[in-house]
């Protein structure tokens, strides 16, 4: 399966990306979203205008290096390759808060960007703390299997109180890159083209992405 852009449209997609709004849940302590309309029609202004103040961590968003390592780059220093071609949904079930394993699942890996299903995060606008991660051993062995992006429909690729940050730092070992907070209950597993790419923000330590999924 390739990516060719000139089929797109006659291709279905999926949008697995979760709507943002002012309800949207963000971890505790950080900036949630917030969008001010200094202009509107309503207020009989020509246009309507507006802006919006909110941590890059939003819904589906990438981190870069640079969150989780001192000397990690910055994303528009990323390369667009890591979030553009072909990927693979893994489903695992498993109890929550719970760090995911190579013994969890038994899915041949066929792609080398690999989303994770966990259904442990349900709902993108209430926060919770007992999501499923990923283990640093997941992330070793999906390394050995040419596995360049990692992606998890959770706020993170790490527990929700881990501080030692040990999957982003095994991420950051192994030069993959991370999308986190997709959506993927609407989701089958299988092969997929993923299309989910970075705002170009210089300095940015995440931003977030519109990821859509192609079948």
């Amino acid at each position: 399966m390739s990516l060719d852009l000139l089929q797109i449209a006659s291709k279905k997609i999926i949008d697995i990306t979760p709507k943002i709004n002012s309800k949207m849940a963000v971890f505790p302590g950080d900036t949630p979203f917030q969008e001010e309309f200094v202009m509107d029609f309503k207020s009989g202004h020509n246009l309507t205008l507006s802006n919006i103040k909110t941590t890059v961590h939003l819904g589906a968003h990438t981190d870069a290096p640079s969150h989780y390592h001192a000397d990690g780059v910055s994303i528009d220093q990323r390369s667009l390759h890591y979030y553009l071609g072909k990927a693979q949904v893994i489903e695992v079930e498993t109890k929550k808060n719970h760090r995911i394993t190579p013994q969890d699942f038994n899915t041949e890996i066929k792609a080398p960007r690999v989303l994770f299903k966990t259904k442990s995060f349900p709902d993108p606008y209430q926060w919770t703390n007992d999501f499923m991660s990923f283990s640093a051993e997941l992330i070793e062995y999906l390394n050995s299997k040419k596995v360049i992006l990692v992606g998890i429909d959770t706020p993170s690729v790490d527990l929700a109180t881990d501080r030692i940050l040990q999957s982003h730092t095994a991420i950051h070992e192994f030069n993959m890159a991370i999308l986190e907070g997709i959506v993927l209950d609407h989701v089958e597993p299988g092969l997929y083209d993923l299309i989910a790419l970075p705002l170009n923000i210089e300095g940015a330590d995440a931003t977030p992405v519109r990821a859509i999924l192609i079948k």
